[in-house]
């Protein structure tokens, strides 16, 4: 069974930025590539489960997050790490527009995106994290019963001056990235 670690993309991976869908609006937070790496060397697939609101509000196409998705993936797979999938939700329950207007499994803290993916990959849940930056990600690995991670990067902080979060914090990817090295070195 593989062993993956669930990503959230904005405010985790990238820099946040409401209803980021241009290519040249991404930026890496700083260390993420890094991370990415590290989780790959250390025999981690990796897979992004994003929610994307902006695609339910119209702002931007499902093909708009397609595109922008392969460019990260791109860029992620040129520094030495690789992406297994990326999984997005394009529902939002009050906000959406047509189709897209749905209560959904997908869309986290439920964990849809997660199950889906534990389905098709044969993925060990105690083996396997969900790293966020809100509670919603936090909320979305509980559920799937994987180990959940808040960073502190994107909406990690506020989360943080807000909830009481049920789980290990850091200060960016990369920091989890390296306590995870140190944990298996030991």
């Amino acid at each position: 069974m593989k062993k993956v670690i669930f990503l959230d993309r904005d405010g985790t991976i990238n820099i946040e930025k409401d209803y980021l869908h241009k290519i040249e609006d991404f930026e890496f937070e700083p260390g993420s590539l890094e991370a990415l790496k590290i989780f790959n060397q250390l025999g981690y697939d990796v897979i992004v489960v994003t929610n994307q609101s902006g695609i339910a509000r119209g702002y931007y196409s499902e093909e708009d997050l397609i595109k922008l998705n392969e460019f990260m993936v791109k860029k992620i797979k040129e520094a030495g790490g690789n992406v297994l999938e990326c999984y997005f939700c394009p529902h939002h329950p009050e906000k959406g527009i047509g189709n897209y207007k749905k209560d959904c499994q997908c869309r986290k803290p439920n964990p849809g995106m997660l199950n889906e993916a534990m389905k098709k990959y044969r993925i060990s849940r105690e083996e396997s994290y969900m790293v966020g930056d809100k509670v919603s990600d936090i909320e979305a690995g509980e559920r799937a019963g994987v180990r959940p991670i808040l960073v502190k990067t994107g909406y990690g902080i506020k989360t943080l001056e807000k909830n009481k979060v049920n789980a290990p914090v850091f200060e960016n990817l990369f920091e989890f990235a390296k306590n995870l090295l140190i944990s298996v070195e030991k």
